[in-house]
Order: C-alpha cells, then sequence, then structure tokens
C-alpha cells in the first residue's frame, strides 16, 4: 500500500509548487483510508522520559501543523507523531513562496514563520482523537507581535495539559524575528522556569523537551544546556533548520532566505547532537533531527547521541515508504551486531562526532 502511494502519488507531488504539494500530502493523508501498518519489531522499542515508544522514529513538527493527521502518520509507521508548531492565535506567517525544493541537493529552504491556525483549533482536533492509542507531541511557540513571547509558550503548556504526550518549546525557528533570542542564558532559564512551572501545575505531569538550532557557538551551548540541566527539562531536540549554506549546494534556491534542512544539515545536526549530548552527561535523553535519509544516517544519529529520531524533509525525495526501510535497516544493524536493544548504541560516537570540524 506505501510503495504504491510512493509510486502513483510522487511524480504528481513533485510537479506541484512546494507548499501546495505539502497541502495535497496532508489533505491526502487526512481522508484517505490508510490501513496501519505492522506491530514492529520488539527490539525497536525505545523508553524515554516516561513514555514507551514502539519505534524511535518519529515525525517532526513542521509537517502536521495544525494536528491533522496525527493518526494517519502513526498509521504509517512512525513510533510518534509531533504536531506544529502552534502558536496561541491563529497567524498566517510569512509571504509565499516561502518552501522550496532543492532537488539535486535533497534539500528544503523554508521560512514559513509559524503559520498557525491558532491554539483553538488546534486542540478541537486533538481532543477528538484523545481516546486513540499513540504518542503525540505538541511543539508551542510564539506569535510574531507578542508583546511577551514567554507568557505565549506558557499558554501553549496551559491549553495542550490534558492532550500532549509531551511538550516542545520551540525557541529554534530562524522564521521569526528575534526568537532565537530566547536561546541565551537570562531568557532561557526565564522561559524554561515559567513553562515547567505551568506543566507543573497541571494535574498530569507530561515531559517538556527544549529544540535548539544547530549554528550555536560552543559557549552558546554549554549556557542552554546548564540551564536545562539545572532547570530539569525531560529531553533536548537537536536541531533546527540551520541559517548557514554549505559550499556544496548547486540549486540556485539554497540562495533563498529562510531554514535549510534534508541531507545538507546531516553533518552540522550531527555535530550538534554529539556536542550536546556529551555535555547533557545522561542526565535527559536527547531527539536527534536533522539529515535522516536512510538507515544509515539513523544508525548513525543514534551512535552520535540520539536516543529518538525525527525527519521530515527526507520524505520529499525518498517517499513515505522511508520510514519503513530505515526500520528494517535498524534491525538488521542490531540483528548484526546482536542486539536486542538500541540502548548500547546511543552515543557510543558521540566523541568522535563532537570533535569534527566542518
Amino acid at each position: 500500500m506505501i510503495g504504491l502511494f510512493d509510486s502513483l502519488a510522487r511524480p504528481l507531488l513533485l510537479s506541484l509548487d512546494a507548499e501546495n504539494a505539502h497541502a495535497a500530502t496532508v489533505a491526502g493523508l487526512k481522508f484517505a483510508p490508510i490501513p496501519r501498518c505492522a506491530p514492529d519489531d520488539r527490539r525497536l522499542a525505545v523508553e524515554a522520559f516516561g513514555l514507551k515508544f514502539p519505534n524511535p522514529i518519529g515525525m517532526a513538527a513542521g509537517f502536521d501543523k495544525n494536528g491533522e493527521v496525527p493518526d494517519a502518520l502513526l498509521a504509517l509507521g512512525f513510533g510518534f507523531a509531533e504536531v506544529g508548531t502552534i502558536t496561541p492565535l491563529p497567524q498566517p506567517g510569512n509571504p509565499r513562496p516561502r518552501l522550496f525544493r532543492l532537488p539535486a541537493d535533497r534539500g528544503v529552504v523554508n521560512r514559513f514563520g509559524f503559520n498557525s491556525e491558532g491554539a483553538a483549533a488546534v486542540l478541537r482536533r486533538l481532543r477528538a482523537r484523545a481516546a486513540r492509542p499513540g504518542i503525540v507531541g505538541v511543539n508551542v511557540g510564539a506569535n510574531k507581535e507578542a508583546a511577551d513571547r514567554i507568557a505565549d509558550y506558557v499558554a501553549g503548556v496551559v491549553f495542550f495539559a490534558d492532550v500532549a504526550s509531551y511538550f516542545t518549546i520551540n525557541i529554534s525557528s530562524p522564521n521569526t524575528p528575534g526568537l532565537r533570542d530566547l536561546q541565551q542564558a537570562a531568557q532561557l532559564d526565564d522561559l524554561l522556569a515559567r513553562a515547567l512551572d505551568a506543566r507543573d501545575g497541571a494535574p498530569v505531569r507530561k515531559p517538556l523537551l527544549l529544540k535548539i538550532a544547530p549554528d550555536l557557538a560552543l559557549e552558546n551551548l554549554d549556557d542552554i544546556v546548564r540551564v536545562a540541566r539545572d532547570r530539569k527539562v525531560d529531553g533536548m531536540i537537536v536541531s533546527n533548520t540551520t541559517i548557514s549554506r554549505p559550499d556544496t549546494l548547486r540549486e540556485a534556491n539554497a540562495k533563498e532566505t529562510g531554514g535549510l534542512s534534508g541531507r545538507p544539515l546531516f553533518d552540522l545536526s550531527t555535530r550538534m547532537l554529539a556536542q550536546t549530548f556529551v555535555r547533557v552527561e545522561g542526565q535527559f535523553p536527547v531527539v536527534g533531527v536533522g539529515g535522516i535519509d536512510s538507515a544509515e544516517t539513523a544508525f548513525t544519529k543514534i551512535e552520535a547521541g540520539a536516543t529518538l529520531l525525527q525527519l521530515y524533509s527526507a520524505l520529499v525525495f525518498e517517499g513515505v515508504g522511508l520510514v519503513g526501510r530505515i526500520k528494517r535497516g535498524l534491525v538488521g544493524r542490531m540483528a548484526q551486531e546482536g542486539l536486542d536493544t538500541l540502548a548500547p548504541v546511543v552515543g557510543r560516537k558521540a566523541k568522535e562526532w563532537a570533535t569534527r570540524t566542518a
């Protein structure tokens, strides 16, 4: 079924404008009957921040911005799905065009700017599916014109307290002016203190994760990890898109303003993942994102320190069958090494990756 979908739908989708193709994909997942995948190999199961994941492959935030298709994504074989980024009030985001494919580079540039239907609309959808199984995280952000952006993050945590499997505090998008300033130590400490207070005031305690950019200087990463550890967040996600542009890029669209994701982000994001893992010293899990497009790159992320993985951009070029191929590849590597769990793999090459240079 998934192979048929890829073979029939992807050529059509790639012929469309990138944002229209994305909207068509979400609509297709929303209305097409999707049979649930077979249960995952038990060796792929992962426990992290109090949750039990059937496999470590998650859909990253940015695909299902408004919580329309989390159950369809789980049916396709993802171990979890993260919806958002969701802002308290609806906002249109930046003007179109704002999404650009880089086929020769296997990359994507976006400058969406937190386009969101707003918390109320997404909450209605998530409450409607609340009795269904599966881990669905909620990625929260701030409205562009908010006078107090930290208050917007707090509002997001309060709003979704009864429906989120976990929260992600997204301060890493390059497409909202000034948002990454919240990665500075003093502001981050205030943000996490207020967000965690809101989380702890809810009837059920949900894990709270922090998502960071890949473009940080190491002294800034030191501060971020120190604050995250002091405030006892439940995990970190490394990383969002990059504003840098590798010299190897060939597509003209690479010059577009925005965040770069996909294969060109792999090395930078994996180094940042490893550098974060080393600094965290096992206090909480790290989620690896950026450039995962095969079982090999997924396994490398785990070796660099990722307990869980997320992907999105690679699906544009590889199709939804990628999820199954990654899972089969991971099981194959585990069988070769005689492993019953991925835990021994996590971080075993982190020091090597952390010391690599660009």
